[in-house]
């Protein structure tokens, strides 16, 4: 137990140095930073790279990956967060989603996606003390976890540059009036922020001794965890989150294996988060400075098509699939699943204003539910699908039931821990679930109990649902329900003020959202047949809500646009995963940047 603690303080010690960078950025920027694990992959990937293939030792990689990584944060910090200053804050913390989604691609592509070695950058000794056994690479790396961290506080501190960024991070316009400044400031934070991931990502290499280039997104997860665990905007808080979660870790793994690791994870996100909203060391003003309504720019409102049209487009879509063959109306539905999660999300993201970043966790929850209803208990396909809805609306609303009283950015990131947990609880409960292995022989969808066996017929009955579900989206949006969730999301204290109970309305939102998601996923299921825990990533959930974004984030009718364009065309035009990925980030970028208002969407009349 002494040495699995020991291991875990090492290893939080890395995720600290990570956190470190990603509070610091928050602090002064208050831009949640989802990209720092992209860049804790870039800065493992240079250090394999320099290593393996130049020879060099820990100093010069060191320096090579501070380079790399910190011309890679300027310039993330040049092209996408600084063109987003002023806007609402949910805009640059999409954005850096999406240069995640590019750079941990871009690894993917330059190296390619096989597991492979770490060099060894120091000579290796087993050392002794204490009754503990530790490596070299231990110690060194403890030693410069303390070090950077160490010289991040004294230049802070007693640094020029490094107090004008402690008073930009407690007030950016008195420290503007002072005469800092503030944009330089900002872009100096974040290039620290990302050297910090670089460097870590040395150290997780050495740590874990065979490595991946997409390993860094979930080290880098696992960072911002701490970060929130910690209070975002505090670097002492960010030091003890990463300790707090590196050795609840060691220790639940070392008790339960590693399949509990996520669950450990994120279950200590959201029971920090219930029990100390603003993190053990954030401070509570920062809690409601942004609280995510409104959160894109409202200079635009959805295109609205006459009854006509509606029934035109509606008779055309379900004449399609006597049209396709079995390839394009296997496209179709990837496009129309994808499409009826999104179209959901729209009520709670787009009407509401509040992000949700986790949803593949109720597909997930959707897809198994369906599936074992109809396997287990032999019920019909359509009983099946109406269960999936309930159920994945019921577990999200159980997990989210404390979350509502969060505000600002701790809402979305417990979002994210909610998915995530789904999906944990799926993979471990094994007797039920399968874990890992995943359920196969999952019945087709059927119709008047016959089994839909074609594409086409699969496609139509998609088709179908999607066009239901609009249907009752948009009856509900134009109801006097609908009508709270938009005045919620333009402006959350003033519908506070009236006395309309955001938080509750907020997880309605969500638990519709969560039912239709629900309906995806067991669609999903019974069309392919065999689903596991790793087709629910972060991956979907970061599709679906780009597909709102390019859509139009209030548009459920853009959220079909979305989905067409997204998932549709990469598919017909046969692109590969990798480079699919990686598209779906820039476009995310690029919607954020040039038109938030998405694609479905025409600007207001002065």
């Amino acid at each position: 137990m002494v040495e699995t603690l020991f291991s875990g303080f090492i290893h939080g010690g890395v995720y600290a140095l990570a956190a470190v960078g990603m509070s610091l950025v928050f602090g002064v920027t208050n831009v949640a930073n989802f990209a720092q694990g992209s860049l804790v992959a870039v800065g493992m990937m240079t250090a394999w790279w320099v290593g393996s293939s130049l020879g060099w030792g820990l100093i010069p990689t060191i320096l090579a990956v501070v380079l790399v990584t910190g011309l890679v944060g300027l310039v993330t910090n040049l092209l996408v967060i600084t063109p987003l200053e002023g806007r609402q804050p949910i805009a640059a913390l999409l954005g850096t989603v999406g240069v995640g989604q590019v750079l941990d691609n871009g690894m993917q592509l330059i190296f390619g996606s096989q597991t492979r070695p770490f060099p060894q950058l120091l000579p290796t000794h087993n050392l002794h003390a204490l009754g503990i056994s530790f490596g070299t690479s231990d110690l060194v790396m403890g030693l410069v976890a303390l070090t950077s961290m160490v010289a991040l506080w004294a230049f802070l501190t007693y640094g020029r540059t490094g107090q004008a960024i402690r008073a930009t991070s407690q007030d950016s316009q008195a420290a503007l009036q002072m005469g800092v400044p503030v944009t330089s400031i900002r872009t100096i934070a974040f290039v620290i922020g990302s050297i910090l991931a670089g460097i870590a990502g040395i150290f997780i290499g050495l740590f874990k001794t065979n490595i991946n280039p997409m390993d860094g997104s979930a080290i880098g997860m696992t960072a911002f965890v701490a970060a929130a665990i910690g209070g975002l905007g505090s670097i002492p808080g960010a030091i003890i989150g990463g300790l707090v979660l590196g050795l609840a870790e060691a220790v639940g793994v070392g008790l339960f294996g590693d399949g509990v690791h996520d669950l450990i994870t994120f279950g200590t996100l959201l029971l920090v988060l219930i029990l100390k909203p603003s993190g053990f060391l954030g401070r509570k003003a920062d809690m409601g400075k942004e609280p995510m309504t409104g959160t894109l720019p409202e200079a635009a409102r959805p295109i609205r098509l006459p009854l006509w049209a509606n029934l035109s487009l509606a008779a055309a879509a379900l004449a399609t699939p006597f049209i396709f063959s079995d390839h394009l109306a296997g496209i179709g539905t990837q496009v129309t699943i994808y499409a009826i999660a999104a179209v959901g999300l729209t009520l709670i993201s787009g009407s509401a204003g509040q992000t949700i970043l986790g949803l593949a966790g109720p597909v997930a929850v959707g897809a198994y539910t369906s599936a074992l209803l109809t396997m287990r208990l032999h019920w019909p396909f359509a009983l099946s699908l109406l269960g999936a809805a309930i159920i994945a609306a019921l577990a999200a609303s159980l997990l989210t039931f404390p979350v509502w009283k969060l505000s600002g950015h701790y809402v979305a990131i417990a979002t994210i821990g909610v998915g995530a947990v789904m999906v944990a609880i799926i993979r471990i409960w094994g007797p039920l679930t399968r874990g890992s292995l995943g359920l196969q022989g999952i019945p087709l969808p059927t119709f008047l109990d016959k089994p839909l066996y074609t594409q086409q017929m699969q496609y139509l009955l998609d088709l179908v649902i999607l066009l239901l579900v609009l249907a009752v989206t948009s009856r509900i949006r134009s109801s006097h329900l609908g009508h709270v969730f938009e005045a919620i999301g333009e402006d959350g204290q003033a519908a506070w003020s009236l006395g309309i109970r955001t938080g509750a309305y907020k997880a309605l939102a969500y638990a519709l959202a969560c039912g239709s998601a629900g309906i995806a996923g067991a669609l999903l299921a019974h069309q392919y047949t065999y689903i596991d825990p790793t087709l629910f990533n972060p991956t979907m959930s970061t599709l679906i809500l780009t597909i709102i974004v390019l859509g139009g984030m209030k548009s459920p009718t853009g959220a079909v646009i979305g989905s067409l364009i997204l998932v549709g065309a990469p598919e017909l035009l046969r692109i590969l995963p990798e480079v699919r990925i990686m598209a779906y980030g820039l476009v995310l970028i690029v919607f954020i940047i040039c038109r938030p208002q998405g694609l479905f969407s025409t600007k207001r009349r002065a």
